[in-house]
Parts: structure tokens; C-alpha cells; sequence
């Protein structure tokens, strides 16, 4: 949450001229109703359990595309292996923990993750969260480290990496 991976991809995405997808997005679409909704009627394992499979329908189709998964995606099922799988560009956008206050702070009420959390304890929410979390990040083939740098700098780094 917070690393700029929705923005990073559409820019890849527009750039490279192939077709963005956020996982987000399209599970709120095939499920008619926000991620929200999702978690509060239906559960997290009901939502993992969609996320799962709409990851695994995404990743089966054949067109070429950037795709932005939640922050939680990775962690969950075996959703880190089947990416690993389906392609070697894999990056994980890497920011600090002050960096991830400095960009999320601002926008805490929209996020409701982290929307009833004082702002005092974030820093140590956000950092539990990345430490939980780390395993499966660390798996992706690629980690760009974020803080201080443009959004074209961070595509630039990308691009050059892609096979």
C-alpha cells in the first residue's frame, strides 16, 4: 500500500502500449462491489479465496499486460508462486517506512487499512505489516527502491530490466 504500484504500472503500461490491470479493480468488477464490501459482507477468506482465482484467471490469459496486485496479494495461497511462474518480471516497489508515512498520511481516511489507526502508530503498523510480509516480496525478481526518486525514474528502471 502506498508504493505506487497503480501508478507506476499505468505509466509502464502506456509507455510499453499494452494493456494495465489492477487486481483490485478487476475483482471489485467481477464481484460487483468494492474490496470494502467484499471483506465486511463476505470475509477475507471468501475475498482471498476470490483474489486467488481471479489471479490465476488474469495470469492464464494470453494477451501481454502490467499488472498491479494489492499489497497483500503475494502473501496468500500459493498467489507469490503462481506470478513467479507466469513471468520473471516480477519487482517489488520498495519504500521506507518513512517514506510509506510520508506518501500514506496524507490519504489515511481512504485507505481503510490504515483509516482508524492514530497517526503515532503508524510507523509501527506499517512496519509489522512489511515485516509479515517480507518473505514473499523478497521473492520477486526484481526490487526497485523507491524513495527520492520520480515515477519516470522508477519506469526507467523497469523498462530496463524487463526480458
Amino acid at each position: 500500500m502506498g508504493s505506487g504500484k497503480s501508478t507506476i504500472g499505468k505509466i509502464l503500461a502506456n509507455q510499453l502500449k499494452i494493456k494495465f490491470l489492477d487486481l483490485d479493480d478487476y475483482i471489485e468488477a467481477e464481484e460487483g462491489m468494492g474490496i470494502p464490501q467484499l471483506f465486511e459482507s463476505k470475509g477475507e477468506i471468501y475475498f482471498r479465496k476470490k483474489e486467488n482465482e481471479h489471479l490465476k484467471q488474469i495470469l492464464n490469459g494470453t494477451d501481454h499486460f502490467i499488472l498491479s496486485t494489492g499489497g497483500g496479494t503475494p502473501c496468500y495461497g500459493n498467489n507469490m508462486q503462481a506470478i513467479l511462474e507466469a513471468t520473471p518480471n516480477v519487482f517489488y516497489l520498495k519504500v521506507t517506512i518513512p517514506g510509506l508515512i510520508e506518501r500514506l498520511a496524507p490519504e489515511k481516511a481512504h485507505r481503510p487499512l490504515i483509516a482508524n489507526i492514530p497517526e503515532e502508530e503508524l510507523p509501527e503498523f506499517i512496519g509489522k505489516h512489511l515485516f509479515e510480509r517480507s518473505f514473499f516480496y523478497s521473492r520477486a525478481e526484481h526490487a526497485i527502491q523507491t524513495d527520492g526518486k520520480s515515477v519516470e525514474t522508477i519506469v526507467a528502471e523497469i523498462e530496463a530490466l524487463l526480458v
